[in-house]
């Protein structure tokens, strides 16, 4: 142990060395539990008496800051924890509006045993092996120049094999200079923000709905209006007088399910063109159906340069790549690309241009068509399990996606339900967490993470929850 005692000057000794442990102990680089030298050690490393060091560890032991154990030395004691350092009067503080504090994601900590949390794709389906085989050919090519700066709007490869992808598998119009690299749908949406958002525009999400969005739109300043969804997906005649931009997920509506119908999309493109409203299309999981091919995007029925298109690889393949990416109308490229330059620069080469490969030569197509199958087989499993063992649920209609959602037919405190399920090894969300003005209280499950085996059991722990009513 390294302690700094000023003995230099004649005086107090034993006062000297109480004070530099004492110090030493609040301010935390001796922490609770950690073992003190034995005071001859110590004695010897300062250059005094033992009794000297021995007086000072007693008084510490006698306000409780050390322990003394017979036979096994001097340990810092649990009422030596620091207390939390007082606020200095001239401490920065955010921005007047800020109030956005990170919350738990699926990464932090052990996965539970049964994992129904929703947007998890299974990462043991990924090719790893391909994936490292890709990554390794392009750093055996030179990193792509890795002492220059690379384009803002992502690899050239990567635009084009994402703009031939999104026609074949979405009907999306799309050329390569209409599409920009981001770190996920979360940047895509950022990157938005920053070009159309003023403080003040109002804007329009759907309510339940996607909480980053509503807490990213907030944090520019924009005043976000919830606008609620039924069996059609969000309705359009509820969207508020002034809108700016409508945040939706007409795809695969998120958290509930339902498509946005076809009379719903013409009406928000009508309604965003009458307007001049910039529609946000977040189709962040359509890869995954299971039964008719999906309605055209808004992107596709657009012919008026309203839609930004975002997309996400993180759902087809692991979350950690960070791959997303946006279309944009040809009148925002420039300050898309800008805004995305200003936001971090650009991304990596060498990964962009590996993945570039993986969709182009038909990697990711076969990837999805396998995982797809699985999560097929989870999902036909879980609405099966859902309907016979947890009838008090009635699950909303969804043809897509890693998730269902399912709403209680009698009142139920969907968080205690979330909470105590969890201390049973059994994870599944709150419907209620994602609305704001939505009178919807149920559970959204998913099927992305947890094994198939799985299902049942977990299930069935959560069917003994409800029925013994301690979550009520």
């Amino acid at each position: 142990m390294d302690l700094s005692v000023d003995l230099d000057t004649r005086g107090d000794r034993v006062g000297a060395i109480y004070r530099a442990l004492l110090e030493a102990i609040r301010s935390g680089r001796v922490a609770v539990g950690d073992r003190l030298p034995p005071s001859r050690v110590l004695a010897r490393d300062l250059g005094v008496a033992r009794n000297t060091v021995a007086t000072a560890y007693e008084r510490l032991v006698a306000e409780g800051l050390l322990e003394a154990r017979v036979g096994d030395g001097t340990y810092v004691g649990d009422l030596a924890a620091p207390a939390p350092a007082p606020r200095h009067p001239g401490a920065l503080d955010p921005r007047p509006g800020w109030t956005f504090r990170p919350v738990p994601v699926s990464g932090e900590g052990p996965s539970p045993p049964y994992d129904f949390r929703a947007g998890i794709p299974d990462a043991e389906l990924f090719p790893f092996d391909t994936w490292r085989r890709l990554v390794a050919a392009e750093l055996r090519r030179g990193a792509h120049h890795p002492g220059r700066y690379a384009s803002p709007a992502g690899h050239p490869d990567l635009r084009a094999a994402i703009a031939r992808h999104v026609a074949l598998s979405r009907g999306v119009a799309a050329d390569p200079d209409d599409v920009v690299v981001t770190h996920g749908t979360q940047q895509a949406l950022d990157l938005v923000a920053r070009v159309l958002v003023e403080p003040g525009d109002v804007v329009a999400v759907e309510d339940p709905g996607y909480p980053f969005a509503r807490e990213l739109l907030a944090s520019y300043g924009a005043r976000v209006v919830p606008v609620p969804v039924d069996a059609d997906g969000l309705v359009v005649d509820e969207l508020p007088p002034r809108v700016r931009l409508v945040f939706t997920t007409p795809s695969h509506q998120f958290p509930l399910g339902p498509p946005l119908s076809l009379a719903r999309r013409q009406a928000l493109l009508e309604h965003a063109n009458r307007h001049r409203v910039a529609i946000v299309e977040d189709d962040y999981d359509s890869e995954f159906r299971y039964t008719e091919r999906p309605l055209e995007t808004l992107q596709a029925l657009d012919r008026h340069g309203r839609v930004v298109y975002l997309g996400t690889f993180s759902k087809s393949l692991v979350p950690a790549l960070r791959a997303g990416y946006l279309v944009a109308p040809r009148s925002l490229r420039d300050a898309l690309v800008g805004a995305r330059q200003l936001a971090d620069g650009f991304g990596s080469p060498h990964e962009q241009a590996a993945l570039a490969r993986f969709v182009a030569d038909g990697q990711l197509a076969r990837h999805v068509r396998r995982a797809r199958a699985v999560y097929g087989e989870r999902r036909e499993l879980l609405l099966r399990e859902l309907a016979r063992l947890l009838p008090g649920l009635e699950v909303a209609p969804s043809v897509a996606g890693l998730h269902v959602s399912a709403t209680f037919r009698e009142p139920t405190d969907d968080a205690a339900v979330v909470a105590a399920a969890l201390e049973e090894g059994v994870a599944v969300e709150a419907l209620s967490a994602y609305a704001v003005a939505a009178p919807v209280t149920g559970l959204v499950l998913g099927y992305g993470a947890v094994e198939t085996e799985s299902i049942t059991p977990g299930l069935e722990r959560l069917a003994r929850l409800l029925a013994s009513g301690r979550a009520r």
